[in-house]
């Protein structure tokens, strides 16, 4: 006869943004009864996440600390016709990592991995054996939803960690190089030094298409490493996705795919940066809410979630409005410029744009000076994005 499991919360999802939230109440509520749901075998599937120091507030580090894997003090970008160091420390967090700190701050009976999810609603989740979750609130944190409701481009990627044994020689990360020859859009690679001897290689584009050519992107990975004098070999880690890039869309009828009174969280419930399609900021400020919040039922949980994610997607419109720069106004082979052009500003400000924290004066001043696209097609996109 098919189990009935009960709880305070039922988490569905048990990637970055669940995790984190199954993580805060832990800590700070330890009396609520979690159930922790996660499809695959592992929480967090196969990932690298990353984040700069000025993404994260210092009240708020405590969540991510157990997680980080590494970090350094500095890190740099590469273009075409100008490089610099960015004194800004940076850091990642690796997939297995973040599985093994998740299993230890939640009683084993919390977590359920392997389940498959077959609906959920503010209170309920069923799961494909029959089995069900009976809860006082449920939260989706299943990752992205109908995405066809909104206006995107994309930052697509394939990774690999590389072994080098006679040592790779990057001393820092390196979030952008961009000298690399341009294809499918913006094109730049994406280096992580986990180790004097194991760099972690990205091919990233920022284009039209979510498409990945797999075996392309791996060639030019390993043409990369050539390029470098690096005799390398695969590390173990691979990886591959697709972020969205938001220009526009129809925020409530994404919010509503998939229930429209169910608390979401994560790129379920829009919370990413509109530019990046990075989630970690947004994830670690909203588990720290629900951790603050009383009221944990459905309908509670729903009013909190959306109304957090409604505010986010209404004070970012100047990212999107950067993005249909990007993607209307700048031609795909030249996109590079406007990064280049960016990486050129103060770093506090470039550490506000990636926290999603624009001052107004920062905004002006991304906005200053001639636009490395057409003139004409800049105008146009500022004029119908008013």
């Amino acid at each position: 006869m098919p189990v009935t499991h009960e709880c305070d919360l039922a988490i569905v999802g048990g990637g970055l943004a669940g995790g984190l939230i199954a993580m805060a109440l832990a800590a700070r509520r330890p009396e609520v009864k979690i159930r922790l749901v996660e499809g695959g075998d592992t929480l967090g599937g196969n990932h690298v996440w990353s984040f700069f120091d000025g993404d994260v507030d210092k009240e708020d580090r405590w969540l991510l600390t157990p997680l980080v894997s590494h970090a350094w003090p500095t890190y740099d970008v590469a273009f075409p016709a100008h490089a610099r160091t960015i004194a800004q420390p940076y850091y990642s967090i690796e997939s297995d990592r973040f599985d093994q700190v998740v299993r230890g701050a939640l009683p084993a009976e919390s977590i359920m991995t392997g389940c498959k999810v077959l609906a959920c609603s503010p209170t309920a989740v069923v799961l494909a054996d029959g089995e069900r979750i009976e809860a006082t609130g449920v939260i989706d944190a299943r990752g992205a939803g109908d995405l066809s409701m909104l206006e995107v481009g994309w930052q697509k990627f394939v990774g690999r960690l590389l072994d080098v044994p006679a040592g790779h020689g990057v001393e820092r990360p390196v979030v952008m190089d961009a000298t690399v020859a341009q294809h499918d859009g913006y094109r730049f690679v994406y280096l992580l030094p986990f180790s004097p001897t194991q760099v972690f290689v990205e091919d990233t584009y920022y284009s039209d298409s979510a498409s990945l050519n797999v075996r392309a992107l791996n060639r030019r990975i390993d043409v990369y490493a050539e390029s470098k004098g690096w005799s390398a070999t695969v590390g173990g880690r691979e990886e591959k996705g697709a972020l969205p890039v938001v220009i526009g869309g129809d925020f409530e009828g994404y919010w509503r795919w998939g229930g429209a009174k169910v608390a979401k969280a994560g790129a379920r419930a829009g919370l990413f940066h509109p530019t990046t399609g990075y989630s970690l900021p947004d994830a670690v400020r909203l588990a720290v809410r629900i951790a603050e919040a009383s009221d944990l039922s459905g309908e509670g949980l729903h009013a909190l979630t959306h109304d957090y994610a409604r505010a986010r997607w209404d004070e970012r419109r100047f990212y999107r409005m950067l993005d249909a720069m990007l993607f209307r106004a700048a031609d795909p082979d030249v996109r590079y410029k406007v990064l280049e052009r960016f990486y050129r500003l103060h770093p506090r400000l470039i550490a506000r744009f990636y926290a999603a924290r624009s001052t107004t004066r920062d905004k002006l001043r991304v906005l200053a000076g001639r636009p490395p696209v057409p003139i004409f097609r800049a105008l146009r996109v500022i004029r119908n994005a008013s």
